[in-house]
């Protein structure tokens, strides 16, 4: 597998670097970004769907990616429908 490099925060520094790849075999997008604190994590477990099992589950983490990256993630998004014709 190698991953194609989509984008990275257009105002990323020593801080962090939110950025954004797509996987051309099964058109997943990845992101790097940040964890989500305490508080928003609370927040998604109790504005979860209906039915679905509440918490997060060990194995998964809630990420929370900066406006400013969304153009980057459109970006990524087109590329992972063109990666699945």
């Amino acid at each position: 597998m190698r991953l194609r490099f989509i984008g990275i925060d257009p105002e990323t520094g020593k801080n962090g670097s939110p950025t954004a790849w797509v996987d051309p075999d099964t058109a997943d997008i990845v992101i790097q970004s940040y964890i989500a604190d305490a508080e928003t994590r609370a927040q998604c477990v109790a504005n979860s769907a209906p039915g679905h099992a509440e918490g997060i589950p060990d194995h998964e983490t809630v990420v929370r990616v900066p406006a400013r990256l969304v153009p980057v993630l459109r970006e990524a998004c087109d590329a992972a429908e063109r990666a699945q014709l």
